[in-house]
């Protein structure tokens, strides 16, 4: 029988948002225990259900899961903990590119995919395929299963054109990324469903075309020969 989100634990996220302090957290912990195994034994079934279609490196919930407990050393919020639970899941071999991450947060669900912070290279190959491939970029991004899902890609962009490329290219808005982010939102009604894990999979599933034509172009160059 497949794991739900126990109500147990969606409670315990919305007392610890209202409640984000030590003295509560340490009254609490058992809470906490029992919340967090409930997430582990579903990040553990996502892990089985992308397998089946993807190849990830990650072998347990446990170890992909984040810590509950805030980095607060460079932050002006000095929360001591983060009111979600969230998991990364990375794919295997450097022929796979892109990465998923799941956050769970009751009135802020979402699962987000793409690629957050590309190195130099890559950003370069990446612009460069954009010029010459637009078309089907475009096709690509408008591809109605992942549109149903995402909507239109996001992340941070120049304020213009970057070096070497026209301000008047078609794809400029595309050029300007310097992420590639897509993201879809987990209502509440869905955490509660007894579906959720396959509900979290048909989403990060839907990020496919897009990783796969990124996966090919980032591991050849412009002639379309392997360089890894």
């Amino acid at each position: 029988m497949p794991s739900i989100i126990d109500f147990s634990t969606l409670h315990f996220l919305s007392n610890l948002k209202q409640n984000n302090n030590r003295e509560w957290f340490a009254l609490h912990k058992e809470e906490y225990l029992k919340a967090q195994q409930n997430m582990i034994e579903i990040a553990d079934e996502v892990i089985v259900e992308m397998n089946k279609h993807d190849v990830l490196e990650n072998e347990s919930g446990k170890k992909c899961l984040y810590r509950i407990y805030s980095d607060i050393r460079f932050s002006k919020d000095k929360s001591p903990y983060n009111p979600r639970f969230s998991f990364r899941l990375k794919r295997a071999t450097s022929s796979r590119r892109g990465g998923y991450y799941v956050h769970i947060e009751p009135e802020n669900s979402f699962v987000a995919c793409g690629f957050f912070a590309p190195n130099p290279e890559d950003l370069k190959r990446i612009r460069e395929d954009i010029d010459y491939n637009y078309e089907e970029w475009f096709a690509i991004l408008n591809e109605p299963n992942l549109v149903k899902h995402y909507g239109e890609m996001a992340g941070m962009k120049l304020a213009t054109a970057p070096k070497g490329f026209p301000k008047d290219h078609p794809a400029i808005n595309l050029i300007r990324h310097k992420q590639f982010i897509f993201q879809s939102s987990i209502t509440d009604k869905e955490l509660q469903s007894p579906q959720i894990v396959l509900i979290i999979n048909e989403k990060l599933k839907a990020i496919r075309p897009f990783f796969d034509y990124m996966s090919e172009m980032l591991t050849s160059n412009a002639n379309g020969e392997p360089i890894i």
